[in-house]
């Protein structure tokens, strides 16, 4: 009996704590305003480099080619030129000193394009061959009404008159180019012959083929 007294009374007891409990969270609930809960937010890793990965556009680590250069602009070999659509014609230092084009022999008509970096190279002369000591085209103005053109000079590769332009002609065939010295092309007029002309943004008028003729003189 004692015993069930005891028992009765132990479970009255739990019944009020759990009464009790519902009543202060029911109460919470209606009287306390909500504390908006705060989420924690991890900020990124940091990104750990793994042994071995390269970075996004990195390359693969082969050797990439080196764009190959003409051996016609590499100043190993001789050549002559041929303005395109001169059909014989070709271009000849002549000895009077300007820069010409020519159906004979006359004149330097071997030249050796020695490359000054930055796309921009001596024009060296010589006659027939590659025989004698060479001379250098150079930008000369004449300082009247008459053009620009080209003529022949002791070779000086700090002269900027001396350092000339060579670039592939757009559209042009194999081993066809333009030249140029500080912006002024070398074109054909029909009334004063090969010139040197600023064309602005038009296109050059005239481009030149390079025809490999032998190696390079040791001059």
């Amino acid at each position: 009996m004692v015993v069930g007294r005891w028992l009765a009374g132990a479970s009255l007891v739990a019944l009020t704590g759990v009464a009790a409990t519902v009543y202060g969270v029911a109460s919470a609930s209606e009287n306390d305003t909500p504390t908006p809960s705060v989420v924690a937010v991890e900020a990124p890793a940091a990104a750990v480099p793994v042994a071995g990965a390269r970075p996004p556009g990195a390359g693969t680590g082969k050797p990439q080619p080196t764009p190959s250069v003409d051996a016609v602009l590499s100043g190993t070999r001789r050549i002559t030129i041929v303005r395109v659509g001169a059909f014989e014609s070709g271009l000849s230092l002549l000895d009077g000193g300007r820069l010409a084009e020519v159906d004979g022999a006359e004149g330097r008509q071997v030249f050796v394009p020695t490359p000054l970096g930055a796309g921009e190279y001596l024009i060296k002369a010589y006659y027939g061959g590659g025989t004698g000591k060479p001379i250098c085209w150079q930008s000369h103005n004449p300082q009247n009404t008459q053009p620009l053109y080209v003529r022949g000079a002791t070779c000086r590769a700090n002269d900027p008159a001396q350092r000339f332009v060579i670039t592939a002609a757009e559209g042009g065939g194999p081993r066809e180019y333009v030249i140029s010295n500080r912006w002024a092309y070398l074109r054909d007029s029909v009334r004063s012959g090969l010139i040197l002309e600023e064309l602005g943004d038009a296109a050059p008028f005239s481009s030149f083929r390079f025809n490999d003729t032998g190696p390079a003189p040791r001059k």
